[in-house]
């Protein structure tokens, strides 16, 4: 079956480029590449990365924070006395 699909520029090129370093034509690493996609299955291509979990955690941490309750503000504030190094007391 023949089919065209648009690949941008720069990618194709790269494609080409490693392709004739393998010998192989862009046709055959495309076959191979939807062969393996497919044995593979979709959970096997949404690997991550350490870094891509990391960024996830902090979007998670992030976003639970957000949805969190407001904190309760102390009934009592602390004033400092002198430099204020030494000591506080309440006001």
């Amino acid at each position: 079956m023949k089919t065209t699909i648009d690949i941008p520029t720069e990618l194709y090129r790269r494609v080409k480029a490693k392709s004739a370093l393998l010998g192989k034509r862009v046709r055959e690493v495309t076959i191979e590449l939807y062969e393996s996609w497919l044995t593979e299955g979709i959970a096997a291509s949404s690997q991550r990365s350490p870094e891509e979990w990391v960024e996830e955690w902090i979007r998670l941490g992030e976003e639970t924070l957000r949805k969190a309750p407001p904190v309760p503000r102390r009934q009592r504030s602390w004033r400092l006395i002198g430099d204020g190094w030494d000591r506080a007391e309440p006001c």
